[in-house]
């Protein structure tokens, strides 16, 4: 779903051309079935297209689901890829309805996270307790986003069920360009096969899906001459410097800070939004200075580690003994008796530690280890049972393959820190006057605090302002696990998609 911050099994430059060069032609580029060559790729069937009906936000909305394939073919004219998608396309709307690619982030996370948890018709419930992934059920997803887009979720070269001809030549799509250039060419053959060139097009991204939608929509103008209307990103990440390993430091710590203050308040079940705003001006302007000069001592420093230790629940020894710094220990000692663990997906997030005895975190993440890996499963099901769509091969939720091989550049690889989005972001505002960005994050995220996507929006040249958002939601870094999260951020992603947008005005020559 997202990647790991300290070791990235989900963590989070050279042109595909030659390998992308061939789209599939109309009548093959659909499915994958019909041969494979004898490689896995023979285990896809065909295309499997069926209609249903759902109830949401008080309508009725027929619909027609697709659960099937695109290929991507070489400079030879053999197909080397097929990259799994399943659409959701309203019955008898008007030319003008939008249409949303979406993905998740990893980068080996595939799209189930977002199909059976946000946006499709069916979604998952995980019980009462809201954790309950051994007999979470599917349902009907009353806040779908259906009702106001159609959708297609796609899954990366490695993940669900797309796959290359050849396994050595996955390495092709294992990187940040290769990869946006493929999901780009996946993006435009179904635009092209399903007559959707005329509709307003969107992309949402989840976690490294953030950045992965930066990129795909530079390379969707660049290659494929499609402009893309609006980006929704969910938790994203769009600055690696600013994320991994940068709570070691000042700034990093600081825009970490309001999180920790944050999952303190749910755990106590004291949330507020004045408290966390409070926590956000102590950060910026007493915390955030304190870290970046000497460590202080006496009186001075008794007072500040008091407050920080009150702030974050974390005992005012280890506040101390860290010098205030964080990032390494609110995984063991957020929780005051030391029985239990924190997720950094939600530091509210509490689950008994497998390991006590150690001073370290050394257990699976509670939430991406524990029970949002049942949307995996359920997906699978769904496909099959629901969709008609049947197939032997295993279904990727969370591809370790993909992300151990991952290079954070070209082929040649590249480094993680160096990963950004934020020029993809004012090129697509400054060449594309009715774009919007909306960005979605929740309050108590260690893996992407929301403070660093604020302070990246906070410094985008202020001619975007109005084009550009930040929603909180409680919750973490999957916060529409939360059925009121949910409901609150798919209300606020229909006004971004039904309000007009505001058009930048052109520059005027002299």
């Amino acid at each position: 779903m997202s990647f790991r911050k300290i070791v990235p099994s989900l963590a989070l430059v050279f042109s595909l051309v030659s390998t992308l060069a061939f789209a599939a032609p109309p009548e093959q580029g659909r499915s994958a079935g019909g041969g494979g060559g004898g490689s896995v790729l023979s285990l896809l069937p065909s295309d499997a297209v069926s209609d249903h009906v759902l109830n949401a936000d008080g309508k009725t909305i027929p619909y027609t689901a697709t659960a099937g394939t695109l290929n991507l073919f070489g400079q030879d004219g053999e197909r080397n890829a097929a990259i799994f998608y399943t659409a959701y396309v309203a019955k008898n709307q008007d030319a003008g309805r939008p249409i949303t690619f979406v993905f998740n982030g990893g980068p080996g996370a595939a799209s189930a996270f977002l199909s059976l948890g946000l946006v499709g018709p069916r979604v998952l419930d995980f019980g009462p307790s809201g954790r309950d992934g051994a007999n979470a059920k599917l349902v009907d997803n009353p806040q779908s986003w259906l009702n106001f887009t159609d959708l297609v979720l796609i899954d990366p070269i490695g993940t669900g069920w797309s796959r290359t001809v050849k396994p050595d030549d996955a390495n092709e799509f294992y990187n940040m360009r290769g990869d946006a250039e493929s999901l780009a060419k996946a993006i435009a053959l179904y635009v092209a096969h399903n007559g959707r060139a005329g509709s307003p097009k969107y992309i949402l991204g989840e976690s490294y899906g953030g950045l992965r939608a930066a990129k795909v929509a530079t390379s969707l103008r660049q290659d494929q001459g499609i402009l893309i209307s609006g980006i929704v990103m969910l938790s994203p990440l769009i600055e690696g410097r600013l994320v991994f390993g940068a709570n070691d430091l000042a700034l990093g710590a600081a825009l970490e800070l309001p999180s920790l203050a944050a999952a303190e308040l749910e755990r106590k079940n004291a949330f507020n939004e004045q408290g966390v705003q409070d926590a956000e001006k102590f950060a910026l302007n007493e915390y955030l200075p304190t870290l970046a000069g000497k460590p202080p001592t006496g009186d001075a420093g008794r007072a500040f580690y008091d407050r920080v230790s009150k702030l974050t629940g974390i005992p005012e020894d280890v506040v101390a003994k860290n010098q205030g710094f964080l990032g390494g220990v609110y995984q063991k000692h957020s929780d005051g008796d030391g029985a239990d663990i924190v997720s950094s997906y939600d530091a509210s997030f509490l689950a008994p530690d497998p390991y006590p005895e150690s001073e370290a975190g050394r257990s699976d993440d509670p939430i991406l280890d524990g029970f949002v890996r049942a949307y995996g499963g359920a997906f699978s099901s769904y496909a099959r049972d629901e969709l008609g769509f049947h197939t032997d091969m295993t279904y990727n939720l969370l591809s370790n393959s993909v992300n151990e091989h991952w290079n954070w550049g070209g082929r040649n690889g590249g480094s993680r820190l160096h990963a950004s989005g934020t020029d993809d972001l004012k090129e697509m505002l400054t060449l594309v006057p009715s774009f919007r960005l909306l960005v979605a994050q929740g309050y108590s995220d260690l893996v992407v605090p929301f403070g660093v996507n604020k302070y990246v929006l906070d410094h985008l040249p202020p001619a975007f302002a109005d084009r550009v958002a930040l929603k909180l939601y409680r919750g973490g870094h999957m916060f529409y696990t939360r059925p009121t999260s949910r409901e609150q951020f798919t209300a606020d992603a229909k006004a971004f998609f039904t309000v007009p947008p505001m058009i930048a005005p052109a520059v005027q020559s002299n």
